[in-house]
């Protein structure tokens, strides 16, 4: 039974799987989505939200403790100057996990992890489309004066 057991140990030693988790977090930070299985994207979203909820208020004593847990000076520098800044209104949910099927290889169950205020596909603001029309248009400037001048014409007589 696995009574109290939350975390999902990933098939490795600790030490391996919390260099694994931070160098995954090092490059999601860096390229702002990853493909990975289904089961890493989830350790890494548990992994990688408290630190971004860290990088919100730029102190020292957070960016120690963000560099324990990356030991990447150039990714903690991108969370705190640029990641934080983007998301730094967002209560929290920094990050989504898109489903991409399974790997060819071993039928693994893929998955896009990436932050969400960094996507492109998304929330983009859509623009209005102009109205296109496959028939030609009569030009309006040309046919008002000539209707209002018979009418003139009438209203004098």
């Amino acid at each position: 039974m696995r009574h109290g057991k939350k975390i999902n140990h990933l098939g490795r030693k600790t030490a391996h799987r919390n260099a694994m988790l931070a160098n995954m977090a090092c490059s999601l930070i860096e390229h702002k989505r990853i493909n990975t299985t289904l089961a890493k994207a989830k350790a890494l979203k548990v992994f990688v939200e408290p630190l971004v909820t860290k990088s919100k208020e730029d102190t020292t004593h957070n960016r120690r403790i963000v560099f324990a847990r990356l030991r990447n000076k150039y990714a903690v520098t991108e969370l705190f100057k640029e990641v934080s800044v983007k998301i730094g209104d967002r209560p929290g949910g920094y990050t989504r996990i898109i489903k991409l099927g399974n790997r060819l290889g071993d039928n693994a169950e893929m998955a896009m992890i990436e932050f969400v205020d960094y996507n492109t596909t998304y929330n983009v603001a859509k623009e209005a489309k102009k109205k296109t029309t496959r028939r030609g248009r009569k030009k309006a400037t040309a046919e008002t004066p000539a209707a209002e001048a018979p009418k003139e014409e009438a209203a004098a007589e």
